[in-house]
């Protein structure tokens, strides 16, 4: 699929409330690569998978859900990487961004090697603390880049 700059073959959508609010695309497809936004822990309907425990100014006080919101960021992924045939197989960067550092370092490397399937994943990866992300209930955000 073609945008008017001429530059994008293809894009994806998953569908979720945030897309037509913000204004973007899941991913596109420029030649043989894939531009993948900050993926999250939500499911189907948008609805965020294993929020975390905020107080009631918004800031977190329990980041326990971080691999389940690891595991299933990356499954988004995975959705994402299905509307171009690819996988994660095809990832050849990312980049990990959470709210709290520690908590994802500790986490970060099972999770990983479960999403790729295999105990040295073949891709570069950096890992960067934030303040925040999208949402308050919010612990990690992935954002990729694959080619196929």
């Amino acid at each position: 699929m073609s945008t008017q700059s001429g530059v994008v073959e293809q894009f994806a959508q998953l569908g979720v409330p945030w897309e037509e609010a913000y204004g973007y695309a899941q991913a596109v497809k420029v030649g043989n690569t894939i531009y993948i936004s900050g993926q999250l822990s939500h499911d189907e309907r948008g609805q965020l998978v294993g929020p975390a425990v905020v107080d009631d100014a918004g800031k977190i006080i329990d980041s326990s859900n971080m691999a389940l919101q690891m595991r299933t960021t990356y499954e988004n992924a995975e959705r994402v990487l299905a509307q171009f045939g690819a996988n994660l197989d095809n990832v050849v960067a990312e980049v990990i961004y959470a709210t709290d550092f520690q908590a994802a370092f500790v986490v970060a490397g099972q999770v990983r090697k479960a999403a790729y399937g295999k105990d040295r994943p073949l891709c570069t990866s950096t890992i960067v603390g934030t303040t925040r992300l999208a949402f308050p209930q919010q612990l990690v955000e992935i954002s990729f880049t694959a080619v196929v």
